[in-house]
């Protein structure tokens, strides 16, 4: 590559300069600042600068596997749109008709299940809104699976179930003696159910979830009229999208993973990862492919790798949305950020030979499911932004014999960060709060892949990503006074200041020293990770 000289690994001849220096300082009596800047200077060009090169052409390498990645992807979700290649084209759709002869009978069973978690905020409106879906009521089963361990919220659940159950809607609240497998234990318990054996589809809301009335009438039709379709996959609506920065940022992160990622393996392969809520799955596919599994965190992404596995298809339908919400506090946000970067890495650990064994789908889906799919969207994504952004760029300020690729650290990541625009366009004035913040979770989300590629610490953990509801917007109408952007937690994330410090004092030194004026780059990244470092993003509500 042009611009882009082989990197120079350390030889023999440099660890012996090395061994000859450390003897150099026992023997002589008196150093002058001037001979160790001229000590410094040797052991940067024969140690640092090698290793820091190779760092930058790997990088590099990924970058551009990365890029041409979302290039791929933005392409395909382009002709998507412009061509209008909707489902209803590819796939056959008839919309669900009265038939005076079987009157309901002519809809098939259909089973709602909603798991939940002392969900208080927000039980009342999934529970409500599923009550609330157009389906004939003897052909429609509610689950409301509740691992609650408040037991004042499960009394309210019940309550509520109840209220419902006596407006006549088949409704049925179902508790476990433990939390074994979290949501995924939950939903296969669910499934155990007898009255659940004659149903032919079950549609998953997370407890936030607000499905509109006629979802099941534009779903369920792709799966009637397609065998070959195992689930059908809607795009979700944010309620509190405008609430703080922190969820405007996480808008336009999600609206581009529906519109481009989500499209584009529809269109293209037939094939993406569930979102674990929003879709509707075919009972006896979910079965084929092994049914729920809790060997990651990331359940939902496990069984939709294992049912693609067995051949079946899958189809994104973006047309339909549901509203749901977004973590608003930043406790809750690294929490979940942690288990979608640490989950999918693990799950490529553990499937990535059974995908390679596999003969029921083509080499071309093979490869698709595990460079880009997993490789490079869920592990080289997140290892290459905080390395190449928040070590190598940073780090080369003091090794001037490290000179950077101009198209490295412009045209990439510009290329990268507008691609990313596109699906929310109406965000577009906040790319550079976008850029700094994702780099600052980059370093988060890295650590995490790393636990789950060596199935280490903390990679089975699940911790709930908190709901707040309306509890915002109730405790700034009773303090007028608070605001919703004040700190979220008073607990200080260590890394994320020493991060903040060291981007710094690069910083400085560029300032003062350096020719690439990176300062530009590198002091509001320092801040942006003070401002996370001590909690200052987010909503803040009081207890």
């Amino acid at each position: 590559m042009e611009g882009m000289a082989p990197p120079r690994m350390p030889s023999a001849a440099g660890f012996g300069f090395l061994a000859s220096l450390y003897s150099s300082l026992e023997t002589s009596p008196s150093f002058s600042w001037h001979q160790i800047w001229v000590i410094w200077v040797q052991i940067r060009a024969n140690a640092v600068a090698p290793v820091l090169k190779l760092a930058e052409v790997l990088c590099l390498i990924m970058s551009v596997m990365l890029i041409t990645e979302k290039l791929s992807m933005g392409t395909a979700s382009l002709f998507a749109k412009v061509f209008r290649w909707r489902p209803e084209r590819r796939y056959k759709w008839v919309p669900m008709g009265q038939d005076l002869e079987m009157g309901s009978l002519a809809y098939p069973m259909v089973l709602v299940q909603i798991p939940m978690f002392n969900e208080r905020q927000v039980y009342k409106l999934s529970i409500g809104a599923v009550c609330g879906l157009s389906w004939p009521s003897d052909r429609i089963i509610v689950q409301v699976l509740d691992d609650s361990t408040d037991p004042e919220i499960k009394e309210l659940v019940e309550q509520e179930c109840k209220k419902w159950e006596s407006k006549g809607i088949n409704i049925k609240y179902e508790i476990r003696d433990n939390r074994h497998g979290y949501k995924a234990g939950a939903l296969k318990e669910g499934l155990k159910r007898d009255y659940v054996h004659n149903c032919d589809y079950v549609a998953i809301f997370d407890a936030d979830f607000q499905p509109e009335a006629d979802f099941l009438l534009r779903s369920i039709p792709f799966l009637i009229h397609n065998s070959q379709v195992a689930l059908v996959q809607v795009r979700w609506k944010f309620v509190n999208a405008n609430e703080c920065m922190m969820t405007r940022i996480q808008e336009m992160s999600m609206d581009y993973h529906f519109k481009v990622e989500q499209e584009s393996g529809s269109t293209m392969y037939g094939f993406f990862g569930f979102n674990g809520t929003a879709g509707v799955w075919r009972i006896s596919a979910l079965e084929e492919a092994g049914g729920w599994k809790d060997r990651t965190t990331v359940e939902d992404m496990d069984l939709a790798v294992r049912a693609t596995l067995c051949g079946w298809k899958f189809i994104f339908a973006g047309d339909i949305k549901v509203k749901s919400e977004l973590p608003s506090t930043f406790k809750a946000y690294r929490n979940q950020q942690y288990r979608w970067a640490c989950g999918p890495s693990n799950l490529f650990r553990k499937t990535a030979e059974e995908i390679r064994r596999t003969k029921k789908i083509s080499l071309w889906r093979k490869i698709h499911l595990m460079y880009s799919f997993f490789v490079v969207r869920r592990i080289i994504s997140h290892i290459v932004t905080f390395t190449f952004y928040c070590v190598v760029i940073p780090a080369s300020v003091f090794v001037p014999e490290v000179n950077i690729s101009s198209w490295g650290v412009v045209y990439i990541p510009t290329t990268i960060t507008l691609l990313n625009s596109v699906g929310t366009p109406s965000s577009f004035h906040l790319l550079p709060f976008w850029i700094f913040f994702e780099n600052v979770m980059s370093m988060h989300r890295t650590r995490a892949v790393l636990t789950g590629l060596l199935d280490m610490g903390k990679v089975n953990e699940w911790v709930v990503t908190e709901k707040l509801g309306n509890a915002v917007k109730a405790s700034n109408d009773k303090e007028p006074g608070k605001k919703s952007g004040s700190p979220s937690s008073k607990r200080i994330l260590l890394p994320e200041l020493g991060m903040a410090v060291c981007l710094f004092l690069c910083a400085c030194y560029d300032f003062a020293c350096g020719k690439n004026n990176y300062f530009f780059y590198i002091y509001p990244q320092s801040i942006t990770f003070f401002i996370v470092s001590i909690g200052y993003v987010g909503t803040f509500v009081p207890s």
